[in-house]
């Protein structure tokens, strides 16, 4: 295994890492849910044969979805990408102190 000394517990990469991960799993939910929410609204128009109103999918059903998806996204990302900060500088601390 690879010794990562001082450098591999840097804590600079960790907001572009978790800033990156949010905005790419913020991205993919809001195409999904959009996704979703244009097909359920043809079939509910094809159902009530109205003339469907897609602006309603975007604005009211996945940008919310994308905004809470994001948002949960945002705080996971932040406590693994903490968890893993503090896990490796405990190991790194504890192989110093051992001389391995």
């Amino acid at each position: 295994m690879a010794k990562m000394g001082a450098s591999g517990s840097r804590w600079i990469g960790i907001p572009a890492r978790i800033f990156a991960m949010t905005f790419l799993m913020t991205l993919l939910s809001f195409a999904v849910a959009l996704l979703l929410s244009i097909v359920g609204t043809v079939v509910y128009s094809r159902v009530r044969r109205i003339a469907p109103d897609l602006p309603f999918a975007y604005r009211h059903i996945a940008l919310p979805c994308a905004i809470a998806a994001g948002t949960v996204v945002l705080l996971l990302s932040l406590a693994l990408e903490i968890r893993d900060y503090r896990q490796r500088k405990a190991l790194e601390g504890i192989e110093r102190v051992s001389g391995v």
